[in-house]
Protein backbone atom coordinates (compact mmCIF):
# COMPACT_ATOMS: atom_id res chain seq x y z
CA UNK A 1 0.00 0.00 0.00
CA UNK A 2 2.80 2.42 0.88
CA UNK A 3 4.52 1.88 -2.48
CA UNK A 4 1.27 2.45 -4.36
CA UNK A 5 0.66 5.71 -2.50
CA UNK A 6 4.27 6.77 -3.03
CA UNK A 7 3.97 6.07 -6.76
CA UNK A 8 0.87 8.27 -7.02
CA UNK A 9 2.59 11.01 -5.04
CA UNK A 10 5.61 10.69 -7.33
CA UNK A 11 3.44 11.02 -10.43
CA UNK A 12 1.77 14.15 -9.08
CA UNK A 13 5.18 15.52 -8.13
CA UNK A 14 6.63 14.94 -11.60
CA UNK A 15 3.67 16.63 -13.27
CA UNK A 16 3.92 19.53 -10.83
CA UNK A 17 7.61 20.25 -11.39
CA UNK A 18 7.29 20.30 -15.18
CA UNK A 19 4.20 22.49 -15.09
CA UNK A 20 6.06 24.75 -12.65
CA UNK A 21 9.04 24.84 -15.04
CA UNK A 22 6.77 26.08 -17.82
CA UNK A 23 5.14 28.71 -15.59
CA UNK A 24 8.46 30.07 -14.35
CA UNK A 25 9.85 30.02 -17.88
CA UNK A 26 7.00 32.22 -19.09
CA UNK A 27 6.99 34.55 -16.08
CA UNK A 28 10.75 35.20 -16.21
CA UNK A 29 10.99 35.31 -20.01
CA UNK A 30 11.06 39.12 -20.46
CA UNK A 31 13.66 39.50 -17.71
CA UNK A 32 15.73 36.59 -19.04
CA UNK A 33 15.75 37.99 -22.58
CA UNK A 34 16.79 41.38 -21.31
CA UNK A 35 19.50 40.23 -18.88
CA UNK A 36 21.36 37.01 -18.20
CA UNK A 37 20.78 37.68 -14.51
CA UNK A 38 17.10 37.08 -15.18
CA UNK A 39 17.82 33.61 -16.56
CA UNK A 40 20.02 32.83 -13.58
CA UNK A 41 17.36 34.00 -11.13
CA UNK A 42 14.69 31.94 -12.88
CA UNK A 43 16.75 28.77 -12.77
CA UNK A 44 17.77 29.29 -9.14
CA UNK A 45 14.12 29.79 -8.23
CA UNK A 46 13.20 26.59 -10.04
CA UNK A 47 15.98 24.60 -8.36
CA UNK A 48 15.08 25.77 -4.85
CA UNK A 49 11.35 25.26 -5.32
CA UNK A 50 11.81 21.80 -6.85
CA UNK A 51 13.89 20.68 -3.88
CA UNK A 52 11.23 22.06 -1.53
CA UNK A 53 8.50 20.21 -3.42
CA UNK A 54 10.59 17.02 -3.39
CA UNK A 55 10.75 17.15 0.40
CA UNK A 56 7.10 17.99 0.87
CA UNK A 57 5.56 15.74 -1.79
CA UNK A 58 7.78 12.64 -1.96
CA UNK A 59 10.00 12.86 1.13
CA UNK A 60 13.35 13.53 -0.55
CA UNK A 61 15.56 15.76 1.59
CA UNK A 62 18.57 17.41 -0.07
CA UNK A 63 21.96 18.00 1.52
CA UNK A 64 25.12 19.62 0.15
CA UNK A 65 28.45 18.74 1.73
CA UNK A 66 32.00 19.93 1.23
CA UNK A 67 33.37 23.28 0.15
CA UNK A 68 31.26 24.72 -2.66
CA UNK A 69 33.47 26.44 -5.27
CA UNK A 70 32.81 30.11 -5.96
CA UNK A 71 35.59 30.92 -8.44
CA UNK A 72 36.44 29.69 -11.92
CA UNK A 73 36.66 25.91 -11.81
CA UNK A 74 35.77 22.81 -13.76
CA UNK A 75 33.27 20.75 -11.78
CA UNK A 76 33.54 17.05 -12.64
CA UNK A 77 30.36 15.52 -11.23
CA UNK A 78 28.82 12.11 -10.81
CA UNK A 79 25.51 12.11 -12.67
CA UNK A 80 22.77 9.75 -11.55
CA UNK A 81 19.64 11.86 -11.75
CA UNK A 82 17.98 15.13 -12.71
CA UNK A 83 18.10 15.84 -8.98
CA UNK A 84 21.89 16.09 -8.82
CA UNK A 85 21.77 18.69 -11.61
CA UNK A 86 19.35 20.78 -9.57
CA UNK A 87 21.35 20.43 -6.36
CA UNK A 88 24.69 21.34 -7.94
CA UNK A 89 23.22 24.29 -9.82
CA UNK A 90 21.54 25.61 -6.69
CA UNK A 91 24.76 25.27 -4.68
CA UNK A 92 27.25 27.03 -6.97
CA UNK A 93 26.99 30.78 -7.65
CA UNK A 94 26.94 30.60 -11.45
CA UNK A 95 26.87 27.10 -12.90
CA UNK A 96 27.23 26.47 -16.63
CA UNK A 97 26.78 22.98 -17.97
CA UNK A 98 28.27 20.99 -20.80
CA UNK A 99 25.04 19.60 -22.27
CA UNK A 100 23.67 17.56 -25.12
CA UNK A 101 23.04 19.73 -28.17
CA UNK A 102 19.52 18.29 -28.56
CA UNK A 103 18.48 19.96 -25.31
CA UNK A 104 18.82 23.37 -26.96
CA UNK A 105 15.64 22.62 -28.89
CA UNK A 106 13.54 21.67 -25.87
CA UNK A 107 10.96 24.20 -24.65
CA UNK A 108 12.10 26.45 -21.79
CA UNK A 109 15.29 24.48 -21.04
CA UNK A 110 16.95 25.36 -24.35
CA UNK A 111 16.36 29.09 -24.08
CA UNK A 112 17.50 29.37 -20.49
CA UNK A 113 20.52 27.15 -21.09
CA UNK A 114 21.67 29.52 -23.83
CA UNK A 115 21.19 32.53 -21.59
CA UNK A 116 23.17 30.89 -18.78
CA UNK A 117 26.09 30.25 -21.12
CA UNK A 118 25.82 26.45 -21.20
CA UNK A 119 27.96 24.73 -23.84
CA UNK A 120 26.18 22.28 -26.20
CA UNK A 121 28.08 19.30 -27.61
CA UNK A 122 27.28 16.73 -30.27
CA UNK A 123 27.94 13.44 -28.54
CA UNK A 124 27.60 11.43 -31.73
CA UNK A 125 30.86 12.63 -33.30
CA UNK A 126 33.16 11.67 -30.46
CA UNK A 127 36.61 13.16 -31.21
CA UNK A 128 35.18 15.98 -33.30
CA UNK A 129 32.71 16.76 -30.52
CA UNK A 130 35.50 17.03 -27.95
CA UNK A 131 37.54 19.36 -30.16
CA UNK A 132 34.52 21.56 -30.81
CA UNK A 133 33.63 21.56 -27.10
CA UNK A 134 37.05 22.96 -26.21
CA UNK A 135 36.75 25.63 -28.90
CA UNK A 136 33.23 26.57 -27.78
CA UNK A 137 34.28 26.80 -24.15
CA UNK A 138 37.18 29.07 -25.11
CA UNK A 139 34.79 31.31 -27.03
CA UNK A 140 31.88 31.30 -24.58
CA UNK A 141 33.48 31.03 -21.17
CA UNK A 142 34.14 34.75 -20.90
CA UNK A 143 32.35 35.37 -17.61
CA UNK A 144 33.35 33.90 -14.24
CA UNK A 145 31.52 30.75 -13.33
CA UNK A 146 31.65 27.07 -12.55
CA UNK A 147 31.72 24.85 -15.63
CA UNK A 148 29.95 21.58 -14.82
CA UNK A 149 30.72 18.48 -16.87
CA UNK A 150 29.78 14.85 -16.35
CA UNK A 151 32.91 12.75 -16.92
CA UNK A 152 30.91 9.63 -17.76
CA UNK A 153 28.95 11.55 -20.38
CA UNK A 154 25.46 10.56 -19.23
CA UNK A 155 23.36 9.54 -16.25
CA UNK A 156 24.56 6.31 -14.68
CA UNK A 157 22.36 4.29 -12.35
CA UNK A 158 23.62 3.72 -8.78
CA UNK A 159 26.09 0.87 -8.61
CA UNK A 160 26.62 0.64 -12.38
CA UNK A 161 30.18 1.08 -13.64
CA UNK A 162 30.81 3.19 -16.71
CA UNK A 163 34.23 4.47 -17.87
CA UNK A 164 35.23 8.10 -17.49
CA UNK A 165 35.75 9.89 -20.80
CA UNK A 166 38.59 12.15 -21.81
CA UNK A 167 36.52 15.34 -22.28
CA UNK A 168 36.83 16.51 -18.67
CA UNK A 169 40.62 16.10 -18.78
CA UNK A 170 40.85 18.09 -22.01
CA UNK A 171 38.83 20.95 -20.53
CA UNK A 172 40.90 20.82 -17.35
CA UNK A 173 44.10 21.08 -19.40
CA UNK A 174 42.84 23.71 -21.81
CA UNK A 175 41.29 26.08 -19.27
CA UNK A 176 43.99 25.72 -16.62
CA UNK A 177 41.37 25.77 -13.84
CA UNK A 178 41.27 23.48 -10.80
CA UNK A 179 38.81 20.61 -11.08
CA UNK A 180 36.38 19.99 -8.23
CA UNK A 181 35.07 16.41 -8.13
CA UNK A 182 31.50 15.92 -6.95
CA UNK A 183 30.00 12.68 -5.62
CA UNK A 184 26.32 11.89 -5.14
CA UNK A 185 23.76 9.30 -4.15
CA UNK A 186 20.79 11.14 -5.69
CA UNK A 187 19.92 8.30 -8.05
CA UNK A 188 18.99 6.05 -5.12
CA UNK A 189 15.94 8.25 -4.51
CA UNK A 190 15.32 9.89 -7.89
CA UNK A 191 16.20 7.26 -10.54
CA UNK A 192 17.16 8.03 -14.11
CA UNK A 193 14.03 6.27 -15.43
CA UNK A 194 10.56 5.56 -14.13
CA UNK A 195 8.07 7.48 -11.98
CA UNK A 196 8.66 6.27 -8.43
CA UNK A 197 10.61 8.63 -6.18
CA UNK A 198 11.79 7.20 -2.84
CA UNK A 199 12.01 9.17 0.42
CA UNK A 200 15.42 9.70 2.02
CA UNK A 201 18.47 11.95 2.19
CA UNK A 202 19.94 12.81 -1.22
CA UNK A 203 23.46 14.21 -1.01
CA UNK A 204 25.96 15.89 -3.28
CA UNK A 205 29.46 16.21 -1.88
CA UNK A 206 32.01 18.69 -3.25
CA UNK A 207 35.40 17.03 -2.78
CA UNK A 208 38.93 18.42 -2.56
CA UNK A 209 39.93 20.15 -5.81
CA UNK A 210 42.54 18.73 -8.16
CA UNK A 211 45.04 21.52 -8.82
CA UNK A 212 46.00 22.42 -12.40
CA UNK A 213 48.95 20.67 -13.98
CA UNK A 214 48.23 16.98 -13.37
CA UNK A 215 49.02 14.76 -16.38
CA UNK A 216 45.99 13.61 -18.36
CA UNK A 217 45.97 9.90 -17.54
CA UNK A 218 46.74 10.52 -13.89
CA UNK A 219 44.01 13.16 -13.73
CA UNK A 220 41.35 10.84 -15.17
CA UNK A 221 42.37 8.04 -12.82
CA UNK A 222 42.35 10.31 -9.77
CA UNK A 223 39.03 11.88 -10.72
CA UNK A 224 37.36 8.50 -11.18
CA UNK A 225 38.81 7.06 -7.99
CA UNK A 226 37.67 9.86 -5.70
CA UNK A 227 34.22 10.29 -7.24
CA UNK A 228 33.39 6.60 -7.34
CA UNK A 229 34.73 5.87 -3.86
CA UNK A 230 32.85 8.76 -2.26
CA UNK A 231 29.64 8.09 -4.22
CA UNK A 232 29.72 4.50 -3.02
CA UNK A 233 30.15 5.70 0.56
CA UNK A 234 27.17 8.03 0.21
CA UNK A 235 25.03 5.24 -1.21
CA UNK A 236 25.98 2.91 1.62
CA UNK A 237 25.05 5.61 4.14
CA UNK A 238 21.44 5.37 2.97
CA UNK A 239 21.34 1.58 2.85
CA UNK A 240 22.08 0.99 -0.84
CA UNK A 241 24.79 -1.53 -1.66
CA UNK A 242 26.54 -0.42 -4.90
CA UNK A 243 28.50 -3.67 -4.99
CA UNK A 244 25.29 -5.65 -5.20
CA UNK A 245 24.33 -4.23 -8.61
CA UNK A 246 25.19 -6.33 -11.65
Amino acid sequence: MFMAIQWVRSLIFMIAIYVWMLILGIVFLPYALFAKRGALQACKTYARSTMWLARWMVGIRCEVRGSVPVGEVVVGAKHQSFLDIIMIFNAVPHGKFIMKRELLWTPVIGLYARRLGCIPVNRGKKGAAVAKMVKDVANEFTEPGQLVIYPQGTRVAPGVRKPYKVGTAILYEGLGFPCVPVATNAGVFWPRTGILRKPGLATVDFLDPIAPGVARNEFIERLEDVIEARSNELMREVGFDPDGVH
